[in-house]
């Protein structure tokens, strides 16, 4: 019986000795692992981790000949892949669009034809755009792309081979830029925020009237004294220069908001809302002052005219504006196409019939208020119906600022005027600059809000490429040499503002934003919590 007993506990004991060698086996596995651990944390390191180490890193190098010899044959395959079949398929699209025109058109879309201009005139500033968005200098924001798209338009028109084969018909021109005008307006009223207005309320009305008012005040007297203008074509002037322009403004305080810079006391949202609304008081400026260089009468006459235009282009932008938000109704198919369409169809036809009746002035209103009448009923489906007009303005873009570039000719500026017309501009532009400060005083902003807020109310584009013209085209329809040369004096003016304060303004907001506006506190925390969690691993 002793034996049997002794030969059962043996056997009890062989299985738990067993467990005891696997759980041994387990820690010290378990150690193995921590020691690699410690090599990855940075402490003491061992032989087997440095052997794991070398070897995990030997399979991470990547065998560059070979990534090489891969790249080149995917170039080169039969048939291509990559960016050379995207060259070639673009070219191809590019050459067939221009043969179909050519088959139906005829000698128009050859060299010295007026739709070979237009097609050569918008391909290259939308290249002249893409490459000046390739220069991307360090701790810089990149420039915008609009003024490649100018100067794309400028070299077409002064280069002697090319401007004698590229020419576009001054009405073809007219009507093109009538049309960007028209898609401008309706981005500016959907881009209305009512809710932003109520929020900001005071600081917003002062922001987007005093620096443009000021502004245009100050650029109407050094031009009629300076640059010998009368005083309606001198106010014209004015309103031209004094808008600010929100292809500069809006995407670099997007940039700024998404890095969380200003954000706790709105700023971005504050100049975002004001661009809209100094917009329009420029537009609507410039509109009045243009009906009245234009018509004959008396000065009483005139200012009652203008009045009259501006009370047309209010009751006839809220007719329309009530009719879009109620036709089509929204249980139609297809909704936000059909808005888009009727919004853009009214405003362009609004823009072209004012003009044919007489009263210039009435149309960019109408539009303004239609637009923004519309987007409040619309309410949650606006955003849908901006993505189709935006789309739409990425087409016109590069043909405004092209043909605003095509417009001015090196041979027909005067020395004289191109430094009175920089002058003019340089001192309306410190004189917005004070005036900008003033009016964020006593609304909440330390010292360097202000300062920033200044400096960002600076950049001139949009606006400027888009009525800088009107005045001129409206000069060569009368046939009148005097008024060209003074329609020729505004657009050399706006071309100016465009090429001299888009560039410095978008510059100085890329530098001074994240220098001037404080960080939002859970930026800031998130960041510390990022990098807290890098230094782990």
């Amino acid at each position: 019986m002793g034996d049997q007993d002794k030969t059962i506990n043996g056997e009890e004991l062989e299985p738990s000795a067993g467990v005891n060698h696997t759980a041994s086996t387990y820690q010290e596995t378990q150690e193995e692992t921590v020691m690699n651990i410690k090599v990855v944390d940075g402490n003491e390191p061992t032989e087997g981790s440095n052997l794991l180490t070398s070897s995990e890193k030997r399979l991470q190098e990547p065998p560059t000949e070979s990534n090489h010899f891969q790249r080149l044959r995917q170039t080169f395959a039969c048939p291509p892949r990559g960016s050379l079949d995207r060259v070639i398929t673009n070219v191809t699209i590019v050459v067939l669009l221009w043969a179909v025109v050519w088959s139906i058109t005829g000698s128009e879309c050859l060299p010295g034809g007026n739709l070979f201009g237009i097609i050569i005139l918008f391909y290259c500033a939308i290249i002249g755009g893409k490459l000046l968005g390739l220069i991307k200098l360090p701790t810089l924001p990149p420039l915008p792309p609009l003024l490649g798209m100018l100067l794309a338009g400028f070299l077409l028109r002064n280069i002697p081979v090319i401007s004698d084969n590229v020419q576009i018909r001054h009405k073809w021109s007219s009507s093109l830029r009538s049309i960007a005008l028209s898609v401008i307006l309706v981005r500016a009223g959907l881009g209305l925020d009512s809710k932003a207005l109520k929020k900001l309320k005071g600081v917003c009305v002062r922001l987007s009237m005093g620096p443009c008012l000021v502004e245009a005040c100050t650029s109407a007297l050094l031009a009629h004294f300076l640059m010998g203008l009368p005083w309606q074509w001198a106010f014209m002037l004015g309103f031209v220069v004094g808008a600010v322009s929100p292809a500069v403004v809006v995407p670099s305080m997007l940039l700024l908001q998404g890095g969380g810079y200003g954000v706790e006391k709105g700023v971005p949202t504050l100049l975002m809302a004001a661009g809209s609304f100094d917009d329009i008081l420029a537009i609507t400026g410039f509109n009045t002052c243009l009906g009245m260089a234009f018509s004959t009468g008396s000065t009483v006459f005139n200012v009652l005219r203008g009045v009259l235009e501006v009370v047309t282009g209010v009751a006839a932008g809220s007719l329309l504006g009530f009719f879009i938000q109620y036709f089509p109704s929204s249980d139609q198919d297809k909704l936000v196409w059909k808005r888009a369409f009727l919004v853009l169809g009214f405003s362009v036809l609004a823009v072209f019939s004012s003009v044919y009746f007489g009263f210039p002035g009435s149309g960019g209103l109408c539009t303004l208020v239609m637009a923004f009448l519309a987007g409040l009923g619309w309410s949650s489906k606006k955003a849908e119906v901006e993505k189709i007009i935006s789309v739409a303005w990425d087409i016109f873009q590069p043909l405004l600022f092209g043909l605003i570039g095509a417009e001015v000719s090196i041979a027909s500026l005067r020395p004289e005027t191109v430094g009175l017309s920089v002058a003019t501009l340089g001192i309306a532009v410190l004189i917005r600059i004070l005036t900008t400060f003033l009016m964020v005083c006593f609304a909440g902003f330390n010292i360097k809000e202000k300062i920033f807020i200044s400096f960002a109310w600076l950049p001139k584009a949009t606006v400027q490429a888009a009525i800088g013209s009107v005045a001129l085209d409206r000069a060569r329809a009368r046939g009148e040499k005097q008024l060209e040369e003074y329609g020729m004096d505004v657009l050399t003016v706006a071309f100016l503002a465009i090429l001299i304060t888009a560039p410095i303004g978008s510059l100085l907001i890329g530098l001074l934003g994240p220098r001037l506006l404080q960080k939002a506190e859970h930026q800031n925390k998130d960041e510390e919590t990022q990098g807290e969690t890098s230094v782990q691993v």
